[in-house]
């Protein structure tokens, strides 16, 4: 029988004062759908978010989507999201994409 390797881990976690988090691991099609569900219920009660993806140790075009969907419904709610320490790697997606504008503060 064949073994099946463990899903990409990732790890969102609250870093300090209100608001500011860091998400460090995998942030890919496999963990996207997870990683997206608890940002958005974390983020639910914060009227700005700060989050640190230094952490981030690989990341595809659906981990840039996530990200692209919560600046989407922090714009549509009022409210504020910014991202410090963009990978390199999600940095060139996004400029590829044309879509680097939309994660500046």
């Amino acid at each position: 029988m064949a073994r099946r390797s463990p899903s990409p881990a990732f790890e969102l976690a609250a870093a300090g004062e209100a608001g500011h988090f860091r998400l460090g691991g995998v942030l890919s099609f496999d963990t996207a759908r997870a990683v997206l569900e608890q940002g958005t219920a974390a983020f639910a009660d914060q009227q700005r978010v700060s989050l640190d993806l230094s952490g981030i140790t690989h990341a595809d075009s659906a981990g840039l989507a996530v990200l692209l969907t919560w600046v989407g419904r922090a714009r549509r709610a009022g409210r504020a999201i910014n991202y410090t320490a963009l990978p390199a790697q999600l940095s060139r997606i996004a400029r590829v994409c044309a879509v680097d504008g939309l994660l500046e503060a």
